[in-house]
């Protein structure tokens, strides 16, 4: 199609000259087989039943086995298999979500868009606030690290207001280590008042009894390392502060902040409407910690499924799949999507399904919370037809906040109707939740969340397949018509879901 490969797009991220696709061969199954079905022009309109029969475990499981021998390309340069972008194992993703588009024929439009992109990677830390090493004590996402990798040393001064004002900051700060509640500017803006006071340092400590994790965001020439701080952990030491006495400080973060360049793939039915897309995405990384077969291998694997299982198909309407690169870093790939779209384009794109960890092993079945009071109008919409198949196949589901967490975000804030679903993360499983879903209690969603051991057996095959199964139905209501959809109207914006998100991505920002 005209299209330059993406392993040479990626020829700076990855260092390796060439990198091949793993092959199964220890359990004799050969590669996955797009297997399109009806002959062209003869194929019927899309049936939500019909496509919904197509999705198989057994394909699923497939696809994970190949994406974790991917990610041990990452094993030289990160000692462990990883999918973080900027490594082979990314680069090894990247081409294996294009090859196997590639397959399907001329039933898709392939494009590949290249953009420049920050990683950060935090290899060790440490702080101690007085005679205590704190527990909840982390360091910030694309922190820069301390003055030469080295320990840095000096008193805690405790910042004015929330730090957002260089007037926030006392003389005494510089030399020493800034102490800032969080509050209601992001903590990059904290930590860029505090490199321009002269710290040495920032510790952003919570007005909640919470840990924070978060991240600075755009880099700044400014910022100093930056460690987040439990409100319970935080209290003691703003009580002596507070009483004229004095806490020293040991920070101490070696960690790197490089620009790199990364790979969003869009694939497009080349057949159904262009003026009306349904469109949903998936995130192509994971974090620098471990593989991500779960988050978001699941997501992946299943939008790639279901892609090859919908070229057995007619649509009425377009169908737009993305896979986007730098998730794990803030989004970085959606957010560079949407704000390249010119205001027509925008408009062609009826709704946004975000598609992000399908299969957590102690799962429930959840869905963004997304209304038209506070989204665009369409969300609501989205939102219902989901409740509306849990109810149907009988299975229990629960919202959770549409709070920016994912890659819907970008296009909720420019006026584009959006939703999802998901499984659940480092979210702790209730007991209400056990009775509806199982699994127990107490414990993570996903114990292995941002973790080496997220693995093949970190996935839960029958969320999984249940969950796959919704997204094929999403795309087939969408994909035969729009009828009773609200049209998209001309305002690109959503003040109202701007006003209450706090995370852009898997960290908090403010």
């Amino acid at each position: 199609m005209g299209v330059p490969s993406i392993l040479a797009l990626c020829a700076t991220v990855a260092s390796a000259t060439a990198i091949q696709i793993p092959i199964l061969a220890s359990d004799n199954q050969a590669p996955i087989q797009a297997e399109t079905g009806h002959p062209h022009g003869s194929k019927p309109l899309v049936n939500s039943t019909e496509i919904q029969d197509l999705i198989s475990g057994d394909r699923l499981q497939r696809r994970a086995k190949q994406l974790f021998e991917i990610a041990k390309l990452g094993e030289a340069e990160y000692n462990h298999p990883t999918r973080v972008i900027g490594s082979a194992g990314h680069a090894g993703t990247l081409d294996y979500i294009y090859e196997t588009i590639l397959q399907l024929g001329d039933y898709y439009d392939i494009s590949n868009q290249s953009f420049p992109a920050v990683s950060g990677n935090v290899f060790e830390s440490r702080l101690v606030l007085g005679q205590d090493v704190p527990k909840s004590a982390a360091p910030m996402g694309l922190t820069p690290p301390t003055k030469d990798k080295q320990p840095v040393h000096g008193d805690l001064v405790l910042v004015k207001n929330e730090g957002c004002q260089t007037t926030d900051f006392p003389e005494t700060v510089a030399g020493n280590i800034a102490f800032i509640k969080r509050g209601v500017c992001p903590f990059g803006t904290k930590s860029e008042n505090a490199g321009r006071a002269g710290a040495v340092a920032a510790v952003v400590y919570n007005y909640e009894k919470d840990g924070v994790q978060g991240t600075l965001g755009t880099p700044s020439s400014f910022h100093v390392a930056t460690f987040g701080l439990s409100g319970e952990e935080a209290d003691p030491i703003i009580k002596k502060l507070e009483k004229g006495k004095s806490v020293d400080g040991i920070a101490y973060i070696d960690a790197e902040v490089k620009q790199i360049l990364t790979v969003n793939i869009v694939a497009q039915t080349t057949e159904g409407d262009p003026n009306n897309v349904v469109m949903l995405g998936a995130h192509s990384d994971s974090v620098a910690e471990g593989p991500g077969i779960n988050d978001d291998g699941s997501g992946t694997i299943s939008l790639l499924e279901v892609a090859t299982q919908l070229t057995k198909f007619n649509v009425s309407n377009a169908v737009r799949f993305a896979w986007w690169a730098g998730e794990e870093e803030g989004l970085l790939g959606s957010d560079y999507y949407v704000a390249q779209l010119p205001e027509e384009e925008n408009q062609k794109i009826r709704l946004f399904m975000d598609y992000d960890m399908m299969a957590s092993p102690n799962f429930a079945y959840q869905i963004y919370n997304a209304t038209n009071a506070a989204n665009p109008n369409g969300s609501e919409e989205l939102r219902d037809l989901y409740i509306d198949w849990y109810e149907e196949q009988g299975l229990n589901y629960t919202f959770i906040p549409f709070d920016g967490r994912s890659d819907y975000d970008g296009f909720i804030r420019n006026g584009i109707p959006g939703g999802g679903i998901a499984t659940g993360a480092e979210g702790i499983k209730t007991k209400k939740e056990q009775e509806q879903f199982g699994g127990k209690a107490g414990d993570w969603y996903d114990n292995c969340y941002h973790q080496l051991c997220d693995d093949l057996g970190n996935v839960n095959e029958t969320a999984w397949i249940v969950n796959t199964k919704l997204i094929a139905h999403s795309i087939a209501t969408y994909a035969r018509s729009f009828k009773g959809f609200p049209e998209r109207t001309l305002s690109v914006s959503s003040n109202a879901y701007s006003e209450n998100v706090k995370y852009h991505g898997s960290r908090l920002f403010i």
